[in-house]
């Protein structure tokens, strides 16, 4: 696999790009994970909330039975602290939704944090990337062929994707050209899309 062009410039330049690509990711992904981190310190209060509330609701509970045995009036006494202990479960449910809420929140915008991004990193720099890899590999790879039949294909490839005024640079009617198969004009579209990708001409072209 080729990663990397063959001229200096061409290269450093990728290099550069590719570090950049890496330290984007790592910025949004640590931006993420810190947020992500401050917003878990947000359930506090609703731990403490639902500590207190189980607390509050198991001595009510308990005083509800003590005084529950008094005989006669024993249910009557019972009353305010069964409806105190109900008031503390209400706090423990209140404190539970306020933990479920922050770790909700918690994994939803620090994936936003980190998503969006990324994705405009998938979308933009990683398919250009992809995309000349992909080409320089199989350039390199027509090493096996004969040198007229990768001078060849290699016109043609600069043909379909190199511009018209670099076209019109090297003969005024390229297309024509390489289907006579005029060797000088078909070695120097060849040069061409070596030179599109920053690849070193090979030795092995045409003369």
């Amino acid at each position: 696999m080729k990663l990397y062009a063959d001229t200096p410039v061409r290269a450093c330049l990728q290099l550069v790009s590719d570090l950049a690509a890496l330290t984007w990711v790592f910025v949004w992904v640590s931006a993420a994970l810190s947020l992500r981190d401050l917003l878990l310190s947000l359930k506090r209060p609703g731990e403490l909330m639902t500590g207190t509330g189980q607390g509050f609701s198991e001595h009510m509970s308990t005083a509800a039975e003590n005084v529950g045995q008094v005989p006669l009036a024993g249910d009557a006494l019972a009353t305010p602290f069964t409806n105190l202990s109900e008031t503390g479960e209400s706090l423990t449910a209140a404190g539970d939704s306020f933990q479920e809420s922050v770790a909700s929140l918690a994994f939803t915008l620090p994936m936003m944090v980190a998503v969006l991004p990324l994705f405009l990193l998938a979308a933009t720099w990683l398919p250009a990337r992809a995309r000349w890899i992909h080409r320089a590999t199989t350039t390199k790879r027509l090493s096996g062929m004969s040198a007229e039949a990768r001078a060849r294909l290699l016109a043609l490839r600069a043909l379909s994707s190199a511009s018209p005024a670099k076209l019109m640079a090297v003969h005024e009617d390229p297309a024509r050209a390489w289907q006579a198969d005029e060797s000088a004009t078909v070695d120097r579209l060849a040069e061409l899309e070596l030179s599109r990708l920053g690849l070193r001409p090979s030795k092995t072209t045409r003369t």
